[in-house]
């Protein structure tokens, strides 16, 4: 499913985000930044041992990525030429600001492509496996933060790729609205 917003078009597709080959993918990762698993172990094994090397590089110079916040690093061995590390929240019932952050996440890893001039970028759906951030609540929040993004900078694409025919509905059901 695809749809214009401004210049930018927003699409979804089901699939596997380490396969995608826009300029960036996101990978939704933990504070350590050292891999794990879902979508980040997915993508450490894929990138190959450049990536947690990268990695490593900026857990020495900031410890760690904060929850809400993101970081770059290549491709390593994947088609996409860089990877942009984002933490979302652990749900906690939605009274430890996840909404906020969970938007910050979104709008943190959008400023990190501007910043190093890319155009086109796959998300996972962050927070919504094992940090079991309600799947409806995190998709309105996912596409209300690109939309408005995309309102002040134009990307050729953004992509939502999404593992599951259940997670692919609720999105396609979101965007239509």
């Amino acid at each position: 499913m695809e749809k214009m917003v401004g210049k930018t078009k927003l699409s979804l597709v089901q699939g596997d985000i380490t396969l995608q080959e826009t300029e960036a993918i996101v990978n939704a990762a933990n504070t350590t930044l050292l891999g794990g698993g879902g979508v980040d172990g997915a993508i450490h094994r894929a990138g190959g041992p450049k990536i947690l090397e990268e990695c490593k590089e900026i857990v020495a110079k900031q410890e760690r990525c904060p929850t809400g916040e993101a970081v770059i690093t290549t491709g390593g061995n994947m088609a996409t030429k860089y990877v942009i590390h984002t933490v979302g929240p652990v749900w906690s019932g939605g009274n430890r600001n996840e909404d906020r952050l969970l938007r910050n996440a979104y709008y943190n890893s959008l400023n990190v492509a501007k910043e190093n001039g890319i155009k086109s970028i796959s998300f996972p759906s962050i927070s919504t496996g094992v940090y079991r951030f309600p799947k409806e609540r995190a998709v309105k929040i996912a596409l209300t933060t690109v939309k408005e993004f995309v309102q002040e900078y134009n990307f050729e694409e953004v992509r939502f790729v999404l593992f599951s025919e259940n997670d692919m509905r609720i999105y396609e059901n979101e965007l239509k609205d």
